[in-house]
């Protein structure tokens, strides 16, 4: 499945998810002092687009030292992102699977990975570059604007909860979920479609 510059964008901000993101960043910063929340917020997206950035550069190598295909990586993306969906789509208010000592800052864990670059947005930057390679710019460029609106999101989380209300953000969510799904589904077809007819 060929992606474009704006198709890649909105892939990656599904994965991303930064709405999704807010019942998590909201409880985790509360603890850090204001003056230092955009700062650590600043700190951690730029660890995860770092650490995505390497991924997308070292995909083909990736791919090559595992003995790993595309169509292979393909489903298997597309696998990722059906439970993040299914997750996004049935999860319930309040619900977290991460969490740091109180009064800590965090560093790395949980905001930079896995919430933000996590398997689903790996795989996503991984496939993406490995299967247009000749378009490395652009999903560079993908990724760092889907990067900086979820730094956006997460400044202005408390902002966003008040003005929509949490059932709004949780509907929203669970949009997004919908969507994502379409995609993974579309990934797998395009997967097992290059597999059994053996197209490039």
């Amino acid at each position: 499945m060929d992606h474009s510059f704006l198709s890649a964008l909105i892939l990656l901000l599904l994965v991303l998810d930064p709405l999704g993101s807010l019942p998590i960043f909201i409880p985790i910063m509360r603890a850090v002092p204001k003056e230092r929340r955009i700062k650590v917020a600043l700190r951690e997206v730029g660890i995860a687009f770092g650490v995505l950035l390497v991924f997308m550069f070292l995909g083909d190598s990736f791919l090559r030292l595992m003995h790993l295909s595309e169509r292979s990586l393909e489903v298997a993306g597309g696998v990722i992102l059906i439970i993040i969906a299914i997750r996004m789509i049935f999860s319930h208010a309040g619900d977290s699977a991460y969490g740091v000592d109180t009064g800590r800052e965090p560093l790395i864990f949980p905001l930079a990975v896995p919430l933000l670059a996590g398997p689903s947005a790996m795989a996503t930057v991984l496939l993406l570059a490995s299967r247009q390679p000749d378009r490395i710019m652009e999903w560079i460029g993908a990724l760092f604007t889907a990067m900086l609106i979820s730094f956006l999101a997460l400044i202005l989380a408390d902002r966003i909860r008040k003005l929509l209300g949490d059932s709004v953000v949780s509907a929203l969510e669970k949009l997004m979920g919908l969507v994502l799904t379409a995609i993974a589904v579309e990934m797998i077809l395009a997967g097992l479609k290059r597999y059994f007819v053996g197209g490039l």
